[in-house]
């Protein structure tokens, strides 16, 4: 008799930012930066918490710079990423026990797809560090749907292109707009306390981790019992 544990009937959707990499912190200082170079007024850790993180970069754009054109539009979004990335890339690296979960998963034969709001210039500066991209069977990008979160179009995107249905999804998400997608999704949503605490997360979260060192599957497969 086979004692091959069965293969998990869930897919798994990683949010990047805050998710993956612990780097709402530099996000949030790249903003920072931005503000201060157009002489906007302070932005607020609550404020970036709350309205940026988790939106894309030309929405928020948008929002703060009424006038802007297409062009400047593009302009101040690159503009931020550099901020970031110059902000970012001493300290690169992945969540605590991510690359082990990840290949305990894969070993295990399940689906996973990041879904982030980023672009894919952002998802490859950190794959580029963070040996994590073989993981993933789909990446699915914010310029890849019309609506950003904290809609679930692209939780909804990424489970069709892994052949999953939402139900048996898994979503792992920081930000409040992605904790909120995923619910809208109809999956199963972990939450990781890098933006927000546990208490906040746990309001809309089926899961809250710190990091993924000790999480198993079993324990994620126990959320669809």
């Amino acid at each position: 008799m086979s004692t091959t544990p069965p293969t998990p009937y869930f897919a798994a959707i990683f949010d990047m930012d805050g998710t993956l990499v612990d780097n709402t912190p530099f996000h949030y200082k790249a903003w920072q930066l931005l503000f201060a170079k157009y002489d906007l007024p302070e932005l607020s850790r609550e404020t970036y918490k709350a309205s940026i993180s988790g939106v894309p970069i030309p929405v928020t754009v948008r929002r703060y710079f009424a006038d802007a054109d297409e062009e400047l539009i593009k302009t101040i979004s690159h503009e931020k990423q550099a901020f970031y990335q110059q902000e970012y890339r001493p300290y690169l690296r992945a969540i605590n026990g991510l690359e082990n979960f990840l290949a305990e998963l894969k070993d295990a034969g399940v689906k996973m797809a990041v879904a982030t709001s980023s672009d894919m210039d952002d998802v490859n500066f950190i794959f580029d560090v963070v040996p994590i991209r073989q993981y993933f069977d789909v990446i699915i990008t914010g310029d890849r749907v019309s609506k950003p979160k904290p809609d679930p179009q692209i939780f909804l995107k990424a489970a069709d292109d892994v052949g999953a249905r939402p139900e048996n999804c898994l979503v792992f998400e920081d930000s409040t707009s992605g904790l909120q997608a995923g619910n809208a999704a109809g999956m199963k949503v972990v939450g990781i306390t890098t933006a927000h605490p546990a208490e906040t997360v746990a309001k809309v979260a089926s899961l809250v981790i710190d990091d993924y060192a000790g999480l198993s599957l079993q324990k994620l497969s126990a959320l669809f019992d």
